[in-house]
């Protein structure tokens, strides 16, 4: 049997919360991500095309909320500065200082969402980074 050779059409990743209204304000007011898909007890936020931000109620998904969270959504985006300005003024959880990593070529910064996933900021500092 071969492995289907059609393209992916979406790629989702779930993170899992007690207080699902709560991660819902965060990922649409602060982040800003539009709601893409409402399935009730599970909000999937794109990011950009193909991907997405799946913020599901623990109490429903196939996973449970657990405290250490051993995962980090990362953004590329066009002006870490300008993302870093803004993040400063939201006054983000455990907000890391801009760094830059030469090694992997990139400018970031990281933060937690309310229940503790991390999420980090970047652009990167030369092509094909």
């Amino acid at each position: 049997m071969n492995r289907p050779e059609a393209p992916n059409a979406l790629a989702i990743t779930f993170f899992y919360y007690r207080d699902l209204p709560a991660a819902m304000r965060f990922y649409e007011d602060v982040l800003g991500l539009p709601l893409a898909i409402d399935q009730g007890w599970c909000k999937i936020y794109r990011i950009c095309p193909g991907a997405h931000v799946g913020l599901v109620d623990e109490t429903k998904g196939m996973n449970k909320w657990a405290a250490i969270k051993p995962v980090q959504l990362c953004i590329r985006v066009p002006s870490v500065d300008d993302w870093y300005t803004y993040a400063q003024a939201q006054k983000l959880d455990n907000l890391s200082e801009l760094f830059v990593n030469d090694e992997i070529g990139i400018r970031a910064f990281v933060f937690n969402d309310p229940e503790g996933y991390q999420i980090e900021v970047q652009s990167a500092t030369r092509p094909g980074a």
